[in-house]
């Protein structure tokens, strides 16, 4: 049976992971933690969080050591995706729409997928700068906000440190770009159906996992049958 060990915080609740994808979960990756998942035999890491500012990230020659010891590197999500994107080239799978939008350019900054959040629950105290723009285009394909405010709220969300990231407070920022009135109508939009890329990625992802276990799983048996 294969080892799979994934690195998970607050993209996705692990209760949530765990109906997906059968895995040894832990906690988000820092510098270091990918070799230590080599050293413990793991034949699939998935990379999904990772630390940003609170400790050393997750290190490119690591997930290169994973790589060339013949594991399965899937990444997603937030510091997955980034790393993914900087690593595909060498061997890293990369998943979901972060992942692609770090691979041609459409976002740069790792400050995308930072947030600040509490660590006993694991519960978001600040909104990612993705989601944000996933909200934003969402709330305008609906009618909800025009083009300028569009522009005017994502202009807003940009210009605030990642830690204080908040619709309230980027709305709040924005300040006379917008009208009352929109701002009403976004925030209440962002309220009941906001974007959460950074969770469809990291489902997608133990989604991918899952099926590559099972492929691999239903190879196995077939050779012993033979």
């Amino acid at each position: 049976m294969l080892r799979i060990i994934v690195f998970l915080g607050p993209s996705l609740d692990q209760a949530s992971a765990a109906k997906i994808l059968a895995a040894e979960y832990r906690p988000l990756a820092k510098r270091g933690d990918i070799l230590v998942a080599v050293a413990d035999g793991a034949d699939i890491i998935g990379l999904i969080d990772g630390v940003f500012h609170q400790d050393c990230a997750v290190a490119h020659r690591e997930i290169l050591v994973a790589v060339k010891s013949g594991i399965t590197v899937v990444g997603a999500s937030s510091m997955g995706a980034l790393r993914a994107a900087e690593m595909d080239t060498l061997g890293m799978t990369g998943i979901g729409r972060i992942y692609h939008m770090y691979k041609d350019g459409t976002i740069t900054s790792d400050d995308e997928v930072a947030l600040v959040f509490d660590p006993v629950s694991g519960y978001a105290l600040s909104e990612p700068l993705i989601n944000i723009r996933c909200t934003l285009k969402k709330a305008e394909g609906a009618g909800i906000i025009t083009p300028t405010a569009h522009a005017a709220l994502l202009g807003a969300a940009r210009s605030v440190f990642y830690p204080q990231r908040t619709y309230p407070k980027i709305a709040a920022v924005a300040g006379e770009a917008i009208d009352a009135a929109t701002k009403e109508r976004f925030l209440a939009f962002a309220a009941a159906t906001p974007a959460d890329q950074k969770r469809e990625d990291a489902i997608a992802a133990l989604e991918y996992i899952r099926d590559l276990a099972e492929k691999s799983a239903s190879h196995h048996e077939q050779q012993f049958r033979e």
